[in-house]
């Protein structure tokens, strides 16, 4: 079977002639030049494809692929020579099923797609519904949406660290030791979930016009004691995860350059490890954030280490948002639409909108076109940030080994219930 390389290949897996990111005030940030050194591994004209080469399906059943992702790898012993990834197993046809759901019903098929951050995914779709009705959402509900995007971000990233830390294997204990105290602090954000909404997972608590479920009683007093919980043990896990074994597999393997992840649409974490200052909570304020001083976490090396660091950073950083928001939340309504009497009571004739929020995973946005008879989207197009993560994948994988390709992938955090709609 012949192979041949992509266009840019060279820069996407060595470095490239240098890059730029853009920094706070718009300018253009210079980032280091790396000297490009050709890899015979890489060449591969060196090759007889039936003979030297092993082909290995990598997934879609393997605990490490995610879900349901499946790459190609051409092997030449444990070094992977080039990656062919393919998506397509998971695939439930979202959108054009939210074509035949009234406005008000696409929040909860929504909160499937990622299904680690399923308040985020209700909080897009529901910006862009109230951009088209031109409805203003309370003071009260802006509030509160922040406040439960922050927290769901911090149990997105502690989702993440567990899994990532099995992922590498032999590391402390296998992993084993650091994925069970991640899912311990994950369960206390899931029982303040569950306490304002009465579901630990699905929620369906942001409707167009604010939210269904209010602060109840007490219930910022538990999250304070919880964010103060897991603040206080994240130092645990910079002391177990500063680690021989876990820093020799992720400092310098899955080197992604500024310029190809802007090149590929990347955002969020990945983009940030790149040094790419760039946050929509920030750079594009929703709901609150324009009167929150965010912090963005940016690290500059590109690799696995960099975006773990990003997130670690970023946990911090959405924990000092959520307890001062919980302690400023006004009073007032929670929606500035009627109760729900009729699935059918939005009707959007005409127009189109793009909203994008920053999700754990980078800029999730939500494409709508309305028409027809105005109570269903005529068109609905999710821009998925995991999609935009797995593009990367033939460009990190390719000169390093089968187990740093594990590594990689975990580092890019897909979510296929997302990238594969």
């Amino acid at each position: 079977m012949a192979l041949s390389t992509e266009p840019g290949l060279s820069a996407a897996i060595g470095g490239g002639s240098g890059s730029v990111s853009k920094s706070r005030d718009g300018q253009a940030a210079s980032m280091p030049t790396r000297a490009f050194v050709p890899d015979p591994y890489l060449d591969l004209a060196r090759y007889q494809a039936d003979a030297d080469l092993l082909t290995l399906s990598f997934g879609p059943q393997h605990p490490s692929t995610h879900g349901v992702f499946r790459a190609v790898l051409y092997l030449d012993g444990e070094i992977v020579v080039k990656a062919v990834p393919y998506v397509g197993y998971l695939h439930r046809g979202v959108e054009k099923l939210c074509e035949k759901l009234s406005y008000s019903n696409v929040t909860p098929i929504l909160d499937k797609n990622d299904y680690v951050s399923p308040m985020c995914n209700e909080q897009a779709a529901n910006l862009a519904f109230e951009k088209l009705l031109g409805i203003e959402v309370p003071l009260r509900a802006k509030f509160l949406r922040t406040l439960l995007a922050e927290m769901q971000r911090v149990a997105s990233h502690l989702l993440w660290l567990g899994t990532f830390a099995i992922d590498l294997g032999g590391a402390l204990g296998g992993g084993t030791s650091v994925f069970m105290y991640c899912f311990r602090e994950r369960e206390l954000i899931l029982d303040l979930f569950e306490e304002l909404t009465g579901c630990r997972f699905h929620y369906n608590t942001h409707c167009i016009g604010g939210n269904r479920h209010d602060i109840p009683a007490g219930w910022p007093k538990l999250v304070h004691e919880t964010l103060g919980t897991i603040d206080a043990r994240l130092d645990d896990y910079l002391g177990m995860l500063e680690h021989p074994i876990f820093v020799d597999r992720t400092r310098g393997i899955g080197t992604l350059d500024a310029e190809l992840a802007l090149e590929l649409g990347l955002a969020g974490p990945l983009a940030r490890a790149s040094g790419i200052d760039h946050d929509l909570r920030r750079d594009a304020p929703y709901h609150i954030y324009d009167q929150l001083d965010v912090r963005v976490a940016c690290e500059s090396g590109g690799d696995c280490w960099s975006r773990y660091k990003v997130r670690l950073d970023e946990m911090r950083e959405s924990i000092r948002l959520a307890r001062l928001l919980v302690d400023n939340v006004p009073a007032g309504p929670i929606s500035a639409s009627k109760p729900l009497t009729n699935v059918t009571q939005f009707k959007i004739t005409t127009g189109q909108t793009y909203v994008a929020i920053e999700s754990p995973r980078g800029e999730l946005g939500t494409w709508v076109i309305a028409g027809g008879k105005g109570t269903s989207p005529l068109r609905m197009k999710i821009r998925p940030p995991s999609l935009h993560a797995l593009a990367a994948v033939p460009y990190l994988f390719p000169r390093y080994t089968l187990s740093d390709a594990v590594a990689i992938l975990g580092s890019l955090d897909p979510i296929m219930g997302e990238a594969d709609r």
